[in-house]
């Protein structure tokens, strides 16, 4: 009994430490409640959260995983190590882990606001980013391979008629070897160009994603509180988890969601003219 009520000592110096953003000091706090009582799955998660703010990303998912094993239905456990997994790049597992907690913040009534969506679009944002970029590079050494080959083609080309091609004939046919080579370079040039021009349009703002779903909306409404949210996704939290406004938890019912006929046609204009959107 004494060995639990020192960890509850230590945890409570750890809380006071961390509202004061002592977070260094605070580890120390909870390691202590760790060693005193290893058992109790919320003394990790505040470790963790504190080696969130001193950006300790390892460190944090470490302590997130013993937590989830004390307790697989934490939602900050999932919460937190999706946070550091994103911020070591890991996106796959930090999108999986969050939407975990989404579920399991669902399944318990528990308001995180617009947290954790939010930061599985910040997630799903950054891997779309990576995937992005090394498409743009893939295009960019493509069009380099292009045109080299294209240069290639052209000495080859001018080398022959110097050798083999008669006199008179020769400068007029080198010109023409020149000005083909010029016209197809421009059109490759003009080729990639128009793809960088689409390659910058390649993001879904965050206003067209629902705050529950996170994805596109397919059928957007707007409760009472102005914030717009799919309608499968408002109608299943309404159904599954409660009558209130996942945001705001102000009580809300079916019949107050009103069609958002604005941003649906904004959705459908965006959709027509991305169709890589499919693939986001």
């Amino acid at each position: 009994m004494s060995t639990s009520r020192g960890a509850g000592e230590f945890r409570e110096q750890g809380n006071r430490l961390f509202s004061e953003r002592r977070y260094t000091e605070a580890i120390e706090a909870y390691t202590s409640a760790i060693d005193a009582n290893g058992r109790v799955a919320t003394y990790y998660t505040n470790r963790a959260l504190c080696y969130l703010k001193t950006l300790q990303w390892s460190l944090a998912v470490s302590d997130c995983r013993r937590a989830i094993e004390l307790d697989p239905k934490l939602v900050k456990a999932n919460f937190f190590m999706g946070q550091a997994l994103t911020e070591l790049e890991n996106y796959d597992e930090a999108i999986q882990a969050l939407k975990i907690a989404h579920n399991l913040a669902r399944e318990q009534g528990k308001n995180f606001g617009d947290d954790i969506t939010a930061a599985i679009r910040l997630a799903k944002k950054k891997r779309w980013n990576i995937a992005e970029e090394k498409r743009v590079k893939q295009e960019t050494e493509l069009q380099s391979f292009l045109l080299t080959l294209l240069e290639d083609h052209r000495k080859q080309k001018l080398a022959e008629v110097e050798i083999t091609g008669p006199p008179e004939a020769t400068e007029s046919v080198l010109n023409k070897i020149n000005t083909e080579h010029a016209e197809k370079t421009v059109s490759v040039n003009k080729l990639f160009a128009e793809v960088d021009e689409k390659r910058k349009r390649r993001e879904v703002p965050d206003y067209l994603c629902g705050k529950i779903s996170y994805e596109l909306m397919e059928e957007p409404v707007v409760a009472p509180s102005g914030i717009s949210y799919d309608r499968k996704d408002i109608e299943d939290h309404l159904q599954k988890v409660g009558h209130f406004d996942p945001i705001t938890r102000q009580e809300l019912t079916q019949e107050q969601l009103i069609p958002n006929l604005a941003l649906k046609e904004i959705i459908d204009s965006f959709v027509a003219e991305n169709g890589w959107v499919e693939d986001y």
